[in-house]
Formats: C-alpha cells, sequence, structure tokens
C-alpha cells in the first residue's frame, strides 16, 4: 500500500514515527514479541538477511493496518476499549490533551471549530498548529489555537482527536457556547461550509 504524505524519506520517516508513537497496540506488540523471542544463545542476535526481510514485511504490514485504519478516520482503540478511554477522559475537561474533542477527519474538526461560539456570541477565529502526540484513544492528536477577537476566551488551545468516524461532538469546549449539530450537512439550519 502506497500513500502520498509528503515527500521523500524524511517525510516517511517522520509519518512512521508519529504513528508508532501513536500506536500504544503496535509498541505492546512489538514488546510482547520481544519478550516472547527466546534467545538460542544468550546474547546473540539473529541479524540474517531473511530474519530482516521478515521483520521488515511483518513491520510494514503492521504499518499499513494503521495507515488504513487511520486514513479511514477509524480509532486504533475500538469497542469497549474506547468505551473505557472515553469514561477515563471524561475526568478532564473537554478540549484538552487529556480529553480531546472527538470528531471525523479534518471537516469533522473545521465543523466543530465552526459551531463554537465566544462570550459575546460571534465565531471564533482558529488555525491548527499541528500535531501533538498520542490521544488517549491511542491517535495522533491535532492542536488549534481558537481566538475571540474582542470577546472572552481571548486565546484557547484545543485538542482535537480526528479518528473518531461518523461522531459529531455536541458540548463546547469551556468557555465557549456551541450552536445545532451537524445532520446531513446542515449546520444550526444553514448549508456546510
Amino acid at each position: 500500500m502506497q500513500y502520498n504524505h509528503g515527500s521523500g524519506r524524511w517525510q516517511t520517516l517522520a509519518l512512521t514515527g508519529a504513528l508508532l508513537a501513536a500506536s500504544p497496540a503496535l509498541a505492546q506488540d512489538d514488546a510482547l514479541v520481544e519478550a516472547q523471542a527466546p534467545e538460542a544463545v544468550e546474547g546473540a542476535v539473529d541479524d540474517s538477511p531473511t530474519s530482516q526481510a521478515s521483520t521488515e514485511v511483518e513491520d510494514s504490514a503492521a504499518l499499513d493496518a494503521i495507515l488504513t485504519q487511520m486514513f479511514s478516520g477509524q480509532s486504533q482503540t475500538q469497542g469497549v476499549e474506547l468505551q473505557a478511554a472515553i469514561a477515563t477522559a471524561s475526568a478532564y475537561p473537554l478540549g484538552t490533551r487529556e480529553n480531546p474533542v472527538r470528531a471525523h477527519m479534518p471537516p469533522g474538526q473545521r465543523e466543530y471549530l465552526s459551531r463554537l461560539r465566544c462570550s459575546d456570541l460571534s465565531r471564533p477565529s482558529f488555525r491548527r498548529l499541528g500535531s501533538a502526540g498520542a490521544s488517549p484513544y491511542g491517535n495522533i492528536v491535532d492542536i488549534y489555537q481558537v481566538e475571540c477577537k474582542g470577546a472572552e476566551p481571548a486565546k484557547s488551545s484545543i485538542f482535537i482527536d480526528m479518528y473518531h468516524e461518523g461522531h459529531v461532538e455536541t458540548e463546547p469546549v469551556p468557555g465557549f457556547g456551541i450552536i445545532g449539530g451537524m445532520i446531513g450537512g446542515i449546520i444550526g439550519g444553514r448549508d456546510a461550509d
């Protein structure tokens, strides 16, 4: 499987590193394999070309599975584990690193931020600052700077995990109000931008 994410070896390495850091499941699998692998001779390492090729194929297959799931907008954590992670995260304020807003892909992120309202009921401006590591759900989380010009909150940082297929957050982050939900491309009675 091939992905067009930047160009060149460094972008590929950076993406792979970010995915490995954000995927506790893959890291746990690697640790489990290392813990279970018996060594024929103490301290011996099998660095034969066959062993290296086999490891590369396994790593590539695991990375392909993570990327496929990620690019389809699905969380690395699913089912009962996801529900438990959501319950744990809800002890923290919404929009923090510990409890990021859940959305579906970049359009879901922008849709959520577009529904927020400042204290004077104006629409805040926002811009993506970048990725900020792993979310409590095992995904890469993005951070947005949100500003209310002449109103409160003046400037906020909001963390959003965009790997929650079909999820539309209905609660505002602290300090903001929120209008309507998104139903069939309609937000609060008007067409979605």
